[in-house]
């Protein structure tokens, strides 16, 4: 891992609902086991998991992860496919974005087919429940460590 051991992952709206909200969709974990499922993941690195509600904020935290993150794994929920205000926060990333998904936003409905995400997005897991995470968060680590290696060769 690089010198800056921290993951970022941040969740959007609706995300703090997990378990009770729509479980035939979003699985019947909740946010606290998917948290602990990251941090397991993240083989000792440092998990900053996060939630939130409102559009602002969740910007705000890709602005902190600017200067903090190694990665960052996001779930922008519902923002994914209405925020040009978060894909221009994700634009000023220089790090790798991994945009993940407990369901299949494009086995969903029509509007869920568009995502503001996924043209910043380094690559996107989706589809495999609470499992979407465990991956995403060993596919920025792997992003992470490949980066090290390339800037390591090039000294």
């Amino acid at each position: 891992m690089s010198q800056t051991s921290v993951i970022y992952v941040l969740n959007g709206p609706n995300l703090n609902l997990l378990g009770v909200r729509e479980p035939d969709i979003y699985g019947h974990e909740t946010l606290a086991d998917i948290e602990t499922l990251c941090v397991d993941a993240a083989q000792g690195g440092e998990i900053v998991f996060r939630q939130t509600n409102h559009e602002g904020e969740l910007i705000d935290w890709v602005h902190e992860a600017r200067d903090k993150a190694c990665a960052l794994v996001i779930n922008a929920a519902g923002y994914t496919h209405t925020s040009v205000a978060l894909l221009d926060a994700l634009k000023t990333l220089t790090i790798p974005i991994v945009e993940c998904h407990l369901s299949n936003p494009a086995a969903r409905e029509r509007f869920r087919h568009r995502s503001y995400v996924s043209p910043v997005a380094t690559g996107i897991i989706s589809g495999f429940g609470s499992s979407s995470y465990e991956l995403a968060v060993k596919a920025a680590l792997g992003l992470v460590q490949e980066r090290a290696g390339a800037e390591d060769r090039s000294l």
